[in-house]
């Protein structure tokens, strides 16, 4: 046997390279998609006449499919196939943005923009079990999950521009635009991503669980996003609540009985993967509370046009893009327990500095410090999640820990977002003039502040159980994850050599 881990432990084919940059673009479109319909709402109510109420579904659509298909769309990469799942996805991603582009009707546009969730929630974590799998546990998924991080961050920070500048020329052009990158992804997919053998499990698949887990989520989403309307103490909402809790605990019953699950419980008993899911929650909530936040004061209170807004935005993702090497080096060297903390520390010193706004605000003395210190903790924290959350999972449940995660994020950020809105609601008293807006936002801001804190908490928990030795490390998981002979450059690599070449890592 040829021993080729000194000359490829850091080189990579030009094949797994192109396996890398297909999953890379379709996250890189998950996330241009979140942030590209926001700038256009306005024109897209114009158009197709819509009301305020029902120009929130164009976003809260999105979300719920994304959010609440999460976990079937990652356990369905585990038992269908993660190749034939990610594509199948992408295909309907690529027809649902065409579809969005044409259509002239608001509901037809609403329900494309379910359908474009819905396909990202099997894209996403098809996509990042492909990923932990292909990429062996420690520098090399390291260095992937940085860049595929860089990839979500930059379509994130280029959609909001780009955005701006489409929707100047037409709104529809905003839902054509992914089109054609979906399609040369699904091209490039098709002859690049490596094969995976999948056969039926022995008990069949978990109907039941798939029911119960998935109407739970969808149920939480639809009833957070739709609190503010009908109120949150009102009958309607208080009830869809007491229902969520019944088919979660439905779901929670089903899954501790069934012989084939479709989330296995015992997965939690991983702490990091505990930790990593629940910091996910606060992470993304912190995230979008803020964001909607910031637009509201810069549009309205000072004034900023929509694009003079994404570009002041545009710091804090540019960090993220530029930031994968260095990230990926940090994670080889202190692991994601003790890098993570020390992200979602500068997330929180960043939102608090924000606490400072008023009606005389500028850039440079608040927006610029503060997108580069949140800019700075999502480099850190996010790719920091995503190993923390995959780390020492056997790679059958690769596409679990992804879609759990996934959905964490997802979830995090509806449910934050919609607490964060009424807070502003109700602190602004529907005022319009600069105090009555600055006494809604600064309460908002202390909420998502309060939130992202308690993501630091349980991040420092990691930190400390990580210094004490407790945590798993990447040497001592890293033989859980087999990796495809071309991820070595090797012609032929034999079970035998796959398990010594692992074992030098």
């Amino acid at each position: 046997m040829t021993d080729t881990t000194d000359t490829t432990r850091t080189r990579w084919t030009p094949r797994l390279w192109g396996t890398l940059v297909v999953l890379c673009a379709a996250m890189f479109l998950d996330s241009l998609d979140v942030s590209m319909v926001g700038v256009a709402l306005p024109s897209i109510g114009a158009d197709l006449h819509l009301s305020d109420s029902a120009l929130q579904w164009v976003v809260s659509g999105y979300v719920l499919g994304y959010g609440g298909l999460l976990l079937l769309g990652g356990r369905a990469a585990d038992l269908l196939g993660r190749r034939r799942v990610f594509l199948v996805a992408l295909a309907a991603f690529a027809g649902a943005s065409l579809l969005g582009g044409l259509v002239d009707s608001g509901p037809l546009l609403i329900a494309t923009r379910f359908l474009k969730g819905v396909s990202a929630a099997f894209t996403a974590p098809a996509g990042l079990s492909i990923i932990t799998t292909t990429f062996a546990e420690g520098p090399a998924r390291n260095r992937a999950l940085s860049i595929y991080t860089t990839c979500a961050a930059a379509g994130f920070s280029l959609g909001l521009v780009i955005s701006g500048l489409l929707t100047s020329a037409g709104w529809r052009l905003t839902f054509l635009m992914p089109v054609p990158v979906a399609l040369l992804a699904l091209v490039a997919g098709v002859r690049l991503l490596p094969r995976q053998h999948t056969e039926r499990p022995v008990g069949g698949y978990d109907v039941a669980g798939a029911l119960t887990g998935t109407g739970s989520v969808l149920l939480l989403v639809f009833t957070v996003t739709e609190a503010q309307g009908a109120g949150w103490l009102s009958a309607r909402t208080i009830g869809s609540l007491l229902l969520v809790a019944v088919l979660a605990a439905a779901f929670l019953l089903i899954e501790s009985r069934t012989a084939h699950p479709l989330v296995r419980l015992g997965i939690f008993r991983n702490p990091s993967v505990r930790r990593a899911n629940l910091t996910a929650l606060t992470l993304m909530g912190a995230y979008a509370g803020f964001q909607f936040v910031a637009t509201l004061y810069l549009q309205r209170l000072l004034g900023w046009s929509a694009l003079e807004t994404a570009l002041g935005l545009l710091p804090g993702g540019a960090i993220v893009a530029f930031s994968a090497g260095a990230v990926g080096r940090l994670l080889d060297r202190y692991g994601p327990e003790r890098l993570l903390p020390v992200g979602v520390a500068l997330m929180t010193v960043g939102y608090a500095s924000f606490l400072r706004l008023d009606e005389h605000s500028g850039f440079l003395g608040l927006v610029l410090p503060a997108m580069l210190l949140i800019g700075g903790g999502f480099a850190l924290a996010f790719p920091s999640i995503n190993a923390a959350a995959t780390g020492g999972v056997p790679d059958d449940e690769q596409g679990l820990a992804s879609g759990l995660v996934n959905t964490g994020l997802q979830v995090g950020g509806a449910i934050v977002l919609a607490v964060t809105t009424a807070v502003l609601t109700a602190g602004s008293g529907g005022g319009t003039d600069a105090q009555a807006q600055l006494a809604g936002y600064r309460p908002a801001l202390l909420l998502v502040t309060g939130t992202i804190a308690v993501g630091l908490l349980l991040a420092l928990t990691g930190a400390v159980r990580s210094g004490r030795g407790s945590a798993p490390t990447a040497a001592a998981t890293a033989g859980s994850h087999p990796v495809p002979d071309y991820a070595y450059g090797a012609a032929a690599v034999t079970a035998a050599d796959d398990a010594e070449v692992l074992s030098k890592r």
